[in-house]
């Protein structure tokens, strides 16, 4: 019998090769109950999944980042198991993220009702009192085809036609065979630890939610983003009417040698949504400054360019007003809980002087405009100055553009907020979700090396920090926007997916960020590549693989 040694975090244990995580549990200090999966060699794996080598061992706890996306997985994996009880023949669709929760309907005619979620919602909890195991195994491509037509899993299906393996990783409830589910990544051992979790019916649907990181006993309060639902609703039909919905669906449409047509219909609706925001502008006729604010990588400044290119068109004269010119300096600088100069507060900018700048402006005096030194932390002045005529408009963007106390002595009718985000609406099929930050960070790695300087590893490393500061500052005045731009283009995965890949390949085992690259080049690996040639020059995408002409 071959023996590996395992290096826990408190010690070493030698097992036979292949022993699987669940049998080693009583080794690992701590809750036993709270753990969910295992870092070997900083890769995520499910506890059914056997250890082939020797290699180095963390538990991965319920409440951790890791932990709350494996429960959250693992739910859904439940809600369809009963969907396909409970609605035989009747496929379940996933729609968005919305608070705590994400978004389902069906593909019928007639919206659910409040005693068909609550009995869907039953079933669920059978399942999780019943305390199954989940199973993880290989079944043949012919297999798999038979499986995901008897159980009309279409999107499923169609995948298999561009991914054509001979065999396919399948998770499945121990001991029924009414329901299995391709592999996306690691599920909980057994149902029974689901507990925390509601179906609530909205719209024609309703909402999976689910506990969050840091209490996973309890659902977090809902909060309601209705702005955001009305444009993944709009973004939805439109990818319905094109039959674009899913990984499958793109990846049928590039094997096809139909990409560069969808390149074109999907940048053409982008521009019509920039348009019709430029109008709306114009409408409202006294606006004096358009604020744009959305989280990292969701094309602020193309977006900033494109809105200026569009109200050039209806006869304004944009100018661009650098909310980054206005730091307090680190003089004045707030810090962190950990000493660092907090940037993103909104205490580091000169909010006083900000206001007194963009009223005398708005009385049509010359306003002397500030610079600053990002190498000395220091305002400065060039002389650059500012006045605006009767077709003059002002843009501005920056994380707080959204919080009304960024330009408190401003009058409301003069401000027209924009909300931007990369709303992903693609699915990986037709009930299994991709993340909207997940496709953020992508751009994110590929722009940081492309034109910062920064592997792939740093930055991972920093974006938890990053998705802090959003859930800080940008995601509580989404629906103070006047109006939301989904950012995001539905054939761009496959585009970063030529940049990004290699990038997270050469991220070693040993580090730390190796975790998050396994998790994104698994993600990855639902879709094919496609060469940037023909993405047009002025696309949000260039911001991020280059080739624009806009200067940034």
């Amino acid at each position: 019998m071959d023996l590996i040694t395992l290096t826990l975090p408190n010690g070493k244990k030698e097992v036979p090769a292949r022993t699987k995580g669940i049998e080693i549990l009583d080794s690992l200090d701590g809750d036993k109950s709270k753990i969910v999966a295992l870092k070997v060699d900083n890769e995520v794996v499910s506890l059914c999944r056997p250890i082939r080598v020797s290699s180095k061992i963390e538990p991965i706890l319920i409440d951790s980042y890791f932990g709350a996306e494996i429960y959250r997985r693992s739910l859904c994996f439940v809600l369809t198991a009963a969907s396909n009880r409970v609605f035989p023949g009747v496929r379940l669709l996933v729609g968005h993220s919305l608070g705590s929760g994400y978004y389902y309907t069906l593909d019928r005619d007639t919206p659910l009702s409040d005693y068909e979620v609550k009995n869907l919602e039953k079933e669920m909890r059978s399942i999780v009192e019943e305390n199954i195991p989940i199973v993880t195994k290989h079944i043949s491509y012919v297999q798999a085809v038979e499986l995901f037509e008897r159980l009309k899993l279409t999107e499923t299906r169609k995948q298999l036609n561009c991914k054509c393996k001979p065999r396919f990783l399948v998770n499945m409830l121990s001991g029924i065979d009414d329901f299995s589910d391709l592999y996306f990544g690691p599920l909980v051992a057994s149902t029974g630890i689901l507990k925390v979790f509601e179906l609530m019916p909205y719209g024609d649907g309703f909402l999976l939610r689910f506990p969050n990181q840091k209490d996973h006993s309890v659902l977090p309060e809902f909060v309601d983003t209705p702005k955001i639902f009305e444009i993944y609703q709009n973004y939805k039909v439109w990818g319905k009417r094109v039959g674009v919905t899913s990984a499958a669906s793109l990846n049928e449409i590039i094997v096809n040698g139909k990409f560069n047509d969808f390149i074109d219909i999907t940048e053409t609706y982008q521009a019509q949504n920039y348009a019709n925001v430029a109008y709306q502008i114009h409408r409202r006729g006294n606006v004096k400054v358009v604020l744009i604010a959305g989280p990292s990588s969701s094309g602020k400044t193309t977006s900033a360019k494109k809105i200026a290119l569009h109200l050039q068109a209806l006869g304004y004269k944009p100018h661009v007003l650098s909310l980054d010119n206005y730091y307090v300096g680190r003089d004045r600088n707030p810090r962190d809980e950990n000493g660092n100069y907090d940037y993103e507060c909104l205490e580091a900018l000169d909010i006083p002087l900000l206001n007194e700048n963009l009223c005398d402006l708005f009385e049509g005096k010359t306003v002397k405009l500030p610079s600053y030194n990002f190498d000395t932390g220091s305002r400065y002045y060039t002389g650059q100055t500012m006045k605006l005529g009767p077709q003059d408009i002002l843009i501005c963007e920056g994380i707080h553009a959204l919080n009304d106390r960024l330009t408190p002595n401003v009058k409301n009718e003069y401000k027209f907020k924009i909300y931007l985000s990369a709303l992903t609406l693609l699915n990986l099929d037709d009930h299994n979700k991709i993340s909207t930050s997940d496709n953020r960070l992508i751009r994110r790695i590929v722009r940081d090396a492309n034109f910062r300087g920064k592997d792939a590893a740093g930055t991972i490393a920093m974006w938890e920090s990053v998705k802090k500061g959003e859930k800080l500052h940008i995601f509580p005045f989404q629906n103070n926007a006047d109006a939301v731009l989904n950012t995001a283009l539905d054939y761009e995965i496959p585009v970063l997916k030529v940049y990004v890949e290699p990038s997270l390949r050469a991220i070693k085992p040993t580090q730390p960020e190796y975790t998050e690259a396994c998790r994104l080049l698994r993600f990855l690996n639902n879709f094919n590549m496609a060469p940037s040639d023909y993405v047009p020059q002025q696309s949000i995408i260039r911001e991020f693989i280059g080739g624009s002409t806009f200067s940034y």
